[in-house]
């Protein structure tokens, strides 16, 4: 019986992948990547607005923004009245899911000679199994490697997550000055992440890579402790969209070849849990921060925290994986 399921999906995954080849399904991911970033952003631009305009202080925001990672990290979404923003992301999205549903394949990769094979006899697990989610953690070379993807950028999460009143009451912007610093940082993450890492990636390590970030982290949270304007934090800003793509495309990247292939899906998931952790910790932790310490705070615990990261990955090497044939 579980023969045929399996025949059976297999057989689906075929035709699927039939409707759409291999490029077509790479460009339709990106596009609706890039559909849900600009709803989620579309968000982000007009909330510390309308929070000031109602009276909101930074902690107060905080405590906003804690909710909304509350709710992402539960994947709870909760809708109250529309406003025209909200409505064209409800209908992008909706359009989104059935694109999702109907063109992109459920398995785009098979299994290789050289990627570890799942334990034999072991049960299915559930959806919510916790068991399960946290038993990855427990595979050779997993947990080093989370614990730096969580630690390293958690600092700069901070920051990203306090950026939008920073903008208002340290950069002194408006809205329209604030959505084009936002595009500038959309504009060199596209480029960095589409075009350099890809481009180091063919000449350095993955170990030499995710030092590397946390080594330019190191400098950029000095020189965020020391600007005084925006022109300053566009200047490092290159320097931080590096950091923060290299470590999230190095971490997912090692951490999906350290587990066997059926656990893939639940890998990728459990790294994609570290931005909502960070947005349910990080607006109380940022606005408190910054309502007493000022925006240099930022800088210095991004200093401090990646110093210590690069200690230990200089102490105590990762260990080097054999990269799997997909």
């Amino acid at each position: 019986m579980r023969g045929a399921r399996a025949a059976g999906g297999q057989g689906q995954r075929s035709s699927r992948m039939g409707s759409l080849g291999c490029p077509q399904v790479i460009i339709l991911t990106y596009v609706l990547v890039a559909l849900e970033l600009t709803c989620l952003f579309m968000r982000f631009s007009i909330m510390p607005y309308l929070t000031r305009e109602l009276g909101l202080d930074s902690v107060a925001f905080g405590y906003l923004q804690t909710a909304f990672g509350v709710l992402q990290l539960l994947g709870g979404p909760v809708f109250g009245r529309l406003q025209c923003p909200a409505s064209v992301a409800l209908v992008a999205n909706l359009v989104a899911a059935v694109l999702s549903f109907t063109c992109i394949p459920i398995s785009t990769k098979g299994v290789g000679a050289h990627a570890p094979a799942a334990p034999p006899g072991r049960p299915e697990a559930g959806v919510f199994d916790l068991k399960a989610i946290s038993r990855l953690l427990l595979w050779p070379g997993v947990l080093p490697v989370f614990l730096i993807k969580v630690v390293s950028g958690f600092p700069s999460g901070l920051f990203m997550v306090m950026f939008s009143i920073i903008s208002m009451d340290f950069f002194q912007l408006d809205a329209a000055e604030a959505g084009y610093l936002v595009s500038f940082f959309g504009v060199l993450q596209m480029v960095i992440q589409g075009l350099v890492i890809g481009q180091l990636s063919s000449y350095f390590s993955e170990r030499a890579l995710l030092r590397a970030s946390v080594l330019v982290f190191v400098v950029v949270g000095l020189a965020m402790a020391l600007m005084s304007n925006v022109f300053h934090f566009c200047l490092l800003m290159p320097g931080l969209v590096f950091s923060l793509c290299a470590l999230n495309v190095v971490t997912d990247s090692m951490l999906t070849k350290a587990v066997p292939a059926s656990d893939t899906g639940t890998m990728l998931g459990l790294c994609a849990s570290v931005q909502p952790l960070t947005r349910t910790l990080g607006p109380t932790v940022g606005g408190l921060l910054y309502r007493s310490f000022g925006v240099p705070i930022f800088g210095h615990v991004q200093f401090a925290t990646n110093v210590l990261v690069l200690l230990v990955l200089w102490r105590q090497p990762l260990p080097q994986k054999t990269d799997k044939v997909w």
